[in-house]
């Protein structure tokens, strides 16, 4: 399962997503954000599911990529789904079988809504990942948030950090994978036992990981202060990006879907 995971990752390519300028992907994944919580009803996901159709169709990433990184996540979104059917208001969905009393409409409604906002929030993050490199990701945040320095925030060191963040996840993922098969190999059972048994079968993983990750970044910082990384202040770029009809394209499909959406709130 760990090998199916994907967040994080980054797909090189040439479509129309990838040619994108990474701070106008930046804003509209910020705008997808707003729009998808500002969904009333099912209607609205019809909405954001044929903007996100574009996504897919002009990125050339297949939804079985996202669809198979989102095992790992099953666990969060059954959860999810579990309390808002178990909290849920209104009638009996069963009202003739007495042990299904618990079930009720409006609660799984509201599981069925919340199911389908976590899949598209995680879609609509993830194509900007898999379409943007984590450099351009960083320029692109800086960049965003260059106004944010007049209240001496280090906007750039921020941004490199998430960036590294995210670029290490799947490199976290795959030294987890390996500690797992060494641990097999020595003898560790992951698999049975009740839930007590199975939590204290992961500390063999927990400990060498969490070894392996301050290593990893002692090498990091000492790499960076080998070439002679000072942070961003006089830091020249060799790619200064600008904005194409593709942009304002995305943009104006963006807006058109977040001004339909806010129309469904008010009327």
């Amino acid at each position: 399962m760990l090998k199916d995971v994907t967040i994080g990752q980054f797909f090189p390519g040439n479509s129309f997503v990838h040619r994108l300028d990474p701070r106008m992907k930046l804003l509209l994944t910020l705008l997808y954000v707003v729009a998808l919580f500002l969904v009333p009803d099912f209607w609205g996901f019809l909405v954001i599911g044929a903007l996100m159709g574009l996504v897919v169709a002009f990125s050339g990433i297949s939804l079985r990529v996202v669809f198979r990184g989102l095992k790992s996540l099953i666990f969060i979104i059954v959860f999810t789904a579990f309390f808002n059917i178990l909290y849920g208001g209104g009638e009996p969905l069963f009202p003739g079988i007495s042990w299904l009393g618990w079930l009720k409409a409006e609660g799984v409604r509201n599981a069925l809504f919340m199911i389908i906002r976590i899949i598209l929030l995680i879609l609509g993050t993830s194509y900007l990942t898999y379409t943007t490199s984590p450099v351009m990701l960083t320029d692109a945040m800086e960049r965003l948030f260059r106004p944010l320095k007049v209240l001496r925030i280090p906007v750039h060191e921020l941004a490199m950090m998430m960036t590294i963040a995210l670029r290490f996840i799947p490199t976290l993922i795959d030294e987890t994978d390996k500690i797992i098969n060494a641990q097999k190999a020595r003898g560790a059972d992951f698999e049975t036992g009740n839930i007590v048994r199975r939590a204290r079968a992961l500390v063999p993983i927990l400990i060498p990981l969490l070894i392996s990750a301050f290593r990893r970044a002692e090498e990091l910082a000492d790499a960076m202060e080998c070439r002679c990384y000072h942070g961003g202040e006089g830091r020249t770029r060799y790619k200064v990006y600008s904005f194409s009809w593709r942009d304002w394209v995305a943009l104006a499909l963006m807006l058109a879907a977040l001004s339909l959406i806010i129309l469904m709130v008010i009327f």
